[in-house]
């Protein structure tokens, strides 16, 4: 399934099954999360570096074929992640923030991504994944687990945690969040009963809607709503020395806010990409929570549907395509 270019929908193609080069390899892709951020891409919020692209990067698949100089056995089960190369030798990559290198690879923007039967990456940004899970359960947490994380780790020991937005990152975090000790508070769209609901299936002690105010100050907050005027909400809404997390990818503008809101150390970060070091930590902490993944299972061809259903915040969790 293709971007043929920039708002373009995505159009079922036929193509000859790719090579892996040096150092990669060829993964027969079993399932692949649909992401927010392939919405941005189909929608032309995010420019793909080329057209046509394949989107996807919530990958789990098997090595069909490997490349010189790989060390992962053919029939080894992966995940591809999102960041899928860098250039190694940058003043980011040498300081242990390679998810800021300008030569960075992202998959399903900057190379071919997972909607589809076959797909080739750099061996060295795959991770085995254990063999004890299901294909389409894994796959949310290869950036909707892996992006929540680093956000979670942005808030440090905040306790009150407040998450707007609450769709496939939330549900993994709330879980982790309160596997730790903390305390979830969950804002979504407005009259959005549903997803309220879902919040608290998945932990959270309170749900409502993002234009309340919070029913008690928050030590952190993190947003995965791509709306920019909840930031202000969020200042708001955490106390003195709070932390707001912008952790998507794209985001509408942000409008003027008083001083008076930031003021007292707030903070408002965003948090860009992920590294391997954050996929090796969350993988590992994954099945100690353990997290429970809610998916959609949708079959490959459905592609366009399964992001219509997204842009339309019908999804309760994360859709994952499959093949057959």
């Amino acid at each position: 399934m293709q971007i043929a270019a920039p708002g373009a929908p995505l159009e079922l193609v036929r193509r000859r099954r790719p090579e892996p080069g040096p150092g990669e390899l060829l993964v027969r892709v079993r399932a692949c999360g649909v992401c927010r951020t392939d919405l941005h891409v189909a929608d032309g919020e995010l420019e793909a570096t080329r057209y046509p692209i394949v989107p996807g990067h919530q990958i789990v698949g098997v090595v069909e074929s490997r490349g010189p100089a790989v060390d992962l056995a053919v029939g080894t089960r992966v995940g591809i992640p999102w960041l899928g190369g860098t250039c190694g030798t940058c003043r980011y990559c040498t300081r242990d923030r390679e998810n800021l290198c300008d030569e960075a690879i992202f998959t399903g923007c900057t190379r071919d991504g997972g909607f589809a039967d076959y797909a080739v990456a750099d061996a060295r940004y795959c991770f085995p994944l254990p063999e004890d899970a299901e294909d389409v359960a894994l796959a949310p947490l290869l950036c909707a687990g892996l992006i929540g994380h680093r956000c979670l780790r942005m808030t440090g020991d905040a306790e009150r945690l407040g998450l707007y937005g609450f769709g496939a990152a939330a549900h993994i975090v709330s879980q982790v969040a309160r596997y730790e000790g903390r305390r979830v508070f969950a804002f979504t769209r407005p009259g959005d009963v549903a997803a309220q609901r879902f919040a608290l299936e998945c932990g959270a002690e309170w749900a409502g809607d993002s234009s309340a105010p919070a029913p008690e100050p928050l030590d952190a907050a993190i947003l995965f709503a791509p709306v920019g005027a909840l930031v202000p909400v969020a200042l708001r809404a955490v106390d003195k020395g709070g932390v707001v997390v912008c952790g998507g990818i794209h985001m509408s503008d942000i409008p003027t806010f008083p001083y008076r809101i930031l003021w007292e150390e707030r903070v408002v970060r965003s948090v860009a990409n992920l590294t391997r070091r954050d996929a090796e930590e969350f993988l590992a902490l994954a099945p100690r929570v353990p997290i429970r993944t809610r998916t959609l299972p949708i079959p490959l061809e459905r592609a366009g549907e399964a992001l219509d259903r997204l842009r339309r915040g019908e999804l309760s969790g994360a859709a994952v395509l499959v093949t057959d």
